[in-house]
């Protein structure tokens, strides 16, 4: 049952981006041109969701455990460490440089185009560098 609701989530989600033109990096890379074609509809989806999930948390408190689960698996984790700021400003600056994150860019794999093909390809190819390098920590 988890990975057909796995499933659901993701088949709405990618629906949800494709609808929205998110997949579009030119809509990302306008949004962040505050100073030239800036086009603010990228915000009402980041509001769109960040309404849906503060909803979401606060059915999710009222529940005793979750319905496909025995427990909430709930972040532990909340402090600002260097991994996460070095983390961050790489996702940042490759969000900016590609117009993608992995959400849109693999949303966009439906579009038959090449650029999210490279876009995931090298996404997959920096995990696993970090992941080979940090090996050893």
């Amino acid at each position: 049952m988890y990975s057909i609701m796995s499933f659901v989530c993701g088949l709405i989600f990618g629906l949800g981006l494709t609808i929205s033109n998110m997949i579009n990096p030119n809509k990302v890379l306008n949004f962040l041109d505050f100073f030239g074609a800036w086009d603010p509809t990228l915000l009402v989806v980041m509001a769109s969701a960040l309404v849906v999930t503060s909803l979401g948390y606060v059915l999710l408190r009222r529940r005793k455990k979750p319905l496909l689960d025995d427990a909430f698996h709930m972040p532990t984790a909340s402090a600002i460490t260097k991994p996460l700021i070095i983390g961050s400003g790489l996702f940042g600056i490759g969000w900016g440089l590609a117009g993608y994150c992995p959400g849109p860019g693999v949303a966009a794999l439906a579009t038959l185009n090449t650029d999210p093909v490279f876009f995931i390809l090298g996404l997959v190819i920096g995990s696993c560098v970090y992941h080979l390098l940090s090996k050893g920590r």
